[in-house]
């Protein structure tokens, strides 16, 4: 063979896997659009990435994950869902409740949107209906209404004699005005009073425990994915004054809290990761039923309570899910 012409096979060789690569479709890309943050949220990424894997996608291998996190500051939501309308990403996954879900749908009309929500997405007017959302969003709803009530019956058995339980409480959350009347609504019924409670800054969050909090008995920490983001500080704070606190994620619990009552996470997010598969693959959000918990969680930190003084009774501990001893 002569030189030139081995040069130029070479050369040709060198080039195939070159073209090859141009040739291969774009891998998809999910926008994860949260208002807590990346530490606060490693769970429920885990969860997600789980429900994605059972539909066939693997990050890294044949899907993408771009980030967006508000870190509890919900004012940077409508530019960080515009930045993933401009990505042109796939699909947009928000996570902690309703205020990214709206500056999502703000954002498009098209790309597919997944949400995780606390109250009614038809009262609040992200879909049509829970069975055909119609548009381009859909999701799982967690049920905040049941699961306020039977926090207080819980924290009701820890300490028996608590006439007023205070309620921290985020008011720049959607959700949050509905959350505290439906908790009124349950403290009537068991006879305490409700003190509520503001805090959406760290000042507002060592106020609180230096006041209005000691003047109650026992504290219920409301859904805020801003509470989520200061879940040691508020476990610290809560242990500092001897206040028996319920929770709504495990995490706190987890972090030395006293107990936790609320959906499944690791559910949750996993349904929310089979959605955004399905959605890849080429479903419409408008046919995707809005899902509804059924697995919900309560657990339980013995040592956090025998730090403050409370005896869990025997019934609540097999009740648990988990006992953290």
């Amino acid at each position: 063979m002569r030189r030139r012409e081995f040069i130029t096979l070479l050369g040709g060789a060198a080039a195939w896997p070159l073209a090859a690569r141009a040739q291969q479709p774009t891998m998809p890309v999910i926008g994860y659009f949260g208002s807590r943050s990346p530490e606060s949220d490693v769970p429920m990424l885990a969860a997600f990435r789980q429900g994605l894997a059972e539909i066939g996608f693997i990050e890294g291998q044949n899907v993408a994950i771009e980030f967006r996190w508000g870190r509890g500051d919900y004012g940077g939501m409508p530019q960080m869902a515009e930045d993933l309308v401009r990505r042109q990403v796939a699909v947009i996954v928000t996570s902690g409740r309703e205020i990214p879900a709206r500056a999502a749908k703000a954002a498009t009309t098209t790309i597919p949107i997944l949400f995780v929500v606390g109250n009614d997405p038809v009262q609040s007017g992200l879909i049509a209906s829970f069975n055909r959302p119609g548009g381009n969003l859909t999701g799982v709803v967690n049920l905040l209404r049941v699961i306020g009530a039977k926090q207080l019956g819980f924290l009701r058995e820890l300490a028996p004699k608590v006439t007023t339980i205070a309620v921290l409480t985020n008011p720049n959350e959607v959700t949050g005005a509905s959350q505290v009347a439906d908790l009124q609504e349950a403290a009537r019924a068991l006879g305490v009073k409700l003190l509520v409670v503001n805090a959406s800054s760290d000042s507002d969050i060592d106020a609180a425990f230096a006041g209005p909090i000691q003047q109650a008995g026992a504290l219920l920490i409301a859904t805020a994915p801003f509470f989520l983001t200061r879940a040691e500080k508020i476990v610290a704070l809560a242990a500092r004054n001897g206040v028996p606190a319920m929770y709504h994620r495990r995490e706190f619990p987890q972090a030395g809290g006293l107990v936790s009552y609320g959906t499944s996470t690791s559910e949750t997010y996993r349904v929310l990761g089979t959605y955004a598969g399905r959605l890849l693959k080429g479903e419409k959000p408008a046919d995707l039923p809005v899902q509804e918990p059924t697995k919900f969680e309560l657990v339980i930190n013995l040592k956090a309570a025998k730090a403050i003084g409370v005896e869990v009774p025997v019934s609540m501990q097999l009740l648990a899910d988990e006992v953290i001893e």
